[in-house]
């Protein structure tokens, strides 16, 4: 098996992968908040670690792949007064919605997709553990915030930056609910018109980081191989959830933090104001959906991207030459004939192996989609040229 390496924002620097259980890795990805169709930028993280996944399984690895739905959040909350309808109503439709549009860019399903209403009892236990190991305290309107000041030596870790730093640039106000500006929560007392449930401390909602950290854990265990999402969500999301996991398991939470690069519109954030927002149902409108899995692919994972019509039309073009060139193999294939290779062709077979193993040296180097590419790319001039200089080619060939 390939050695694997991949940058760990943990460390800051590439690192060998070395998995937990020996043959098996275990990868949680950050998913959507189920409020609404996804957008490309939400598109390039499914897309990635989807193909993360899969190298994973072509190494012969046996990978268990969580991605979790947020399905109680503020923005769901005001969709569905919005709407005059349900939270529960606005997720099972945005659900639904959104394995449509992952099957249709190829994106398989997890092995698990947990839901954050679902695990109620599993966020209540660790919020308890956490109570226990004195990290979490209770405020007097029934809020449950995460003590950052008694985990102060241990924040900031992922970000790369300490606590006094964090709290320089915060501009929350402290007071009778919350203790320091850094803190964050963990359960919300209902607030009127809200879907609730009754826990230890109010009747009210998990909050947003602890959801993850539940039900990762409870799928993968309390350490697990890779956390990966967007980069936008190393602080403060993946921050907090490394603090309130190993706060209560005292263990490593994540071995590999994976994080994909920004994607801009026409080298522009984007934004529904600035009328550059885009859904991947708006784009499949014009571009087939696999001409968008090639366009994420087309750069480097950790690199910002940016998107673009003519970019669009370059990652078209690129995945016409390579469908021509599938064609022209099976072309080929069918007229073949069955016979030695010749010399040309044993070298040309040799080139077919050097490939392959090229692909997945470039792929084995943190998740290195682009130079593949490249690799693939060039083998397909080669074949063209090798298949246009014979009538009739070796079937051992092709």
């Amino acid at each position: 098996m390939k050695q694997m390496t991949v940058y760990n924002t943990m460390s800051r620097k590439k690192e060998p992968f070395v998995p937990l259980h020996e043959g098996k890795v275990g990868i949680y990805s950050c998913g959507p908040t189920v409020y609404n169709f996804f957008h490309i930028g939400n598109a390039r993280p499914f897309i990635i670690f989807d193909t993360l996944r899969r190298f994973f399984e072509h190494l012969g690895y046996e990978v268990t792949f969580v991605q979790n739905f947020t399905d109680i959040d503020d923005k769901m909350i005001k969709r569905a007064n919005e709407e005059n309808t349900t939270v529960e109503a606005i997720a099972e439709r945005y659900i639904e919605e959104y394995y449509k549009d992952a099957d249709t860019l190829g994106v398989r399903r997890a092995t698990v997709h947990p839901r954050a209403t679902k695990h109620i009892g599993e966020i209540i236990a660790l919020i308890k553990r956490l109570e226990k190991n004195q990290l979490a305290y209770r405020a007097v309107n029934g809020d449950v915030y995460f003590d950052t000041q008694a985990w102060r030596s241990n924040y900031g870790r992922l970000i790369g930056q300490d606590l006094d730093d964090l709290e320089s640039g915060a501009r929350v106000e402290v007071g009778d609910v919350k203790q320091h500006p850094m803190d964050f929560a963990l359960w919300k007392a209902q607030k009127p018109g809200e879907p609730a449930w009754n826990s230890p401390w109010s009747t009210g909602r998990p909050g947003w980081h602890i959801e993850c950290s539940a039900m990762s854990m409870k799928y993968l265990g309390e350490s697990f191989d890779i956390h990966c999402g967007g980069v936008d969500l190393i602080f403060p999301h993946h921050e907090n959830e490394i603090a309130q996991s190993e706060g209560a398991t005292g263990k490593t939470f994540a071995r590999y933090w994976m994080h994909n690069g920004h994607i801009n519109v026409d080298n522009k954030k984007m934004s529904k104001s600035a009328g550059n927002f885009f859904t991947v149902r708006d784009i499949v409108k014009e571009f087939d959906p696999e001409v968008i899995r090639m366009f994420m692919l087309s750069a480097h994972y950790r690199s910002p991207i940016n998107f673009s019509r003519d970019l669009m039309i370059q990652a078209k073009n690129a995945l016409e030459r390579l469908y021509t060139a599938r064609d022209n193999a099976a072309f080929a294939l069918e007229h073949a004939e069955e016979r030695p290779l010749n010399a040309e062709e044993e070298a040309f077979d040799a080139r077919t192996r050097e490939t392959i193993d090229r692909f997945d040296d470039a792929m084995c180097d943190d998740l290195n989609t682009s130079e593949a590419m490249g690799v693939l790319f060039e083998y397909v001039r080669d074949m063209n040229t090798a298949l246009s200089d014979v009538n009739k080619p070796c079937k051992a060939i092709i």
